[in-house]
């Protein structure tokens, strides 16, 4: 088994791509208390598409506390810093070196939608805020953003492996950045 170089190219490239993180997720999204709608998926899926499935989480964990120390919006709570991490780890588990289908794309973009926005976020905001999940008008929100997003996040994450030529952009395939 063959470890991994993470030279400066990777380096350089992993800090553009949390940079990137933190600027969609703190100035390119729309956020309430209780519900955030952001397009942080594509650097994302990026990160995991380029370094794999524990590079990614560090990679969007990293960035949720960067973004956090920069440009803070309410208090640090860890359990968001988790759920950056598992999508990230989810995201590099799905795509690292795999090719893009529509069913790999569908399956990664459903166990982050509801292992960490219908599952932990609602279990986050209940533990910061006393927010009582048995209440279905708390849901509905929530609920109709799932049902819309995730269609965009599926076709957009699609495209972006399949469609934008890392090969062409970078010489080799970003996997093999350093090599």
């Amino acid at each position: 088994m063959t470890k991994k170089k993470f030279g400066t190219k990777s380096i350089a490239l992993m800090g553009v791509l949390i940079a990137v993180v933190v600027v969609f997720s703190r100035f390119f999204a729309y956020e309430t208390t209780f519900l955030k709608i952001s397009f942080t998926f594509i650097p994302e899926s990026l990160i995991g598409m380029i370094f794999g499935p524990f590079w990614a989480g560090i990679g969007t964990a990293v960035a949720d506390v960067v973004g956090m120390l920069l440009f803070p919006k309410a208090g640090y709570f860890p359990g968001f810093t988790l759920n950056a991490f598992l999508a990230g780890a989810i995201y590099g588990y799905f795509y690292y070196k795999k090719e893009m289908t529509w069913q790999r794309v569908i399956l990664a973009t459903l166990l982050v939608t509801v292992l960490i926005n219908i599952i932990l976020t609602p279990l986050w905001l209940s533990l910061m805020y006393g927010v009582n999940l048995a209440n279905f008008a708390w849901w509905v929100p929530r609920l109709i953003k799932t049902v819309i997003f995730f269609p965009i996040q599926v076709i957009a994450t699609y495209y972006l492996g399949n469609k934008i030529p890392f090969k062409r952009l970078f010489g080799k395939p970003l996997s093999e950045l350093d090599q």
